[in-house]
């Protein structure tokens, strides 16, 4: 009886440390945007922002001319000014839509934890694919990360086009 009871153990165990394994090997594979912690958002327009200090100085000076936005870039913290710079800005050529989400510019239409508003996540084997959590693991438009096709006629399986 004691055989049995340490192999039902073991068993779980066992069952436990491989569902952990898969979840991480999942996520690990699709999470994994591209994306670095340097990048840059480049405005499809520029973005005048006054500025105490430069408006003082000279009246030359009196507007500070932003083009790009780092990635999770401060907003709304302390200013109304700062939060203006990313409400609702569209950036990198219509393919980045950035809000001031937790005081922090998000890309709302490829950020797994903003997709389309802020604070909505996308799932387990799901991408933020243009605003729209999009199960990547079995959808021919995008199959493995957004905006990857599958040829006609072959599925997407497992985030592969063809698997089997």
């Amino acid at each position: 009886m004691a055989v049995i009871k340490h192999i039902t153990i073991l068993s779980l165990v066992v069952f436990l440390l491989l569902a952990l394994h898969f979840r991480g090997a999942v996520s690990s594979s699709f999470d994994d945007d591209g994306d670095e912690d340097n990048e840059e958002y480049v405005l499809d327009s520029v973005f005048s922002n006054t500025t105490s200090t430069l408006s003082r100085r000279s009246r030359f000076l009196a507007y500070a001319v932003i083009k790009t936005i780092k990635k999770g870039a401060s907003c709304g913290a302390n200013t109304k000014k700062k939060a203006q710079v990313c409400n609702g800005v569209s950036a990198n050529k219509g393919t980045s839509l950035l809000y001031c989400c937790k005081k922090h510019c998000r890309n709302v239409l490829g950020d797994q934890n903003n997709c389309g508003v802020c604070g909505r996540k996308c799932g387990l084997g799901q991408r933020c694919c243009g605003g729209v959590c999009t199960n990547v693991l079995k959808n021919a438009a995008n199959c493995g990360k957004c905006g990857k096709k599958c040829k006609h006629g072959v599925k997407c399986e497992y985030g592969y086009c063809g698997y089997a």
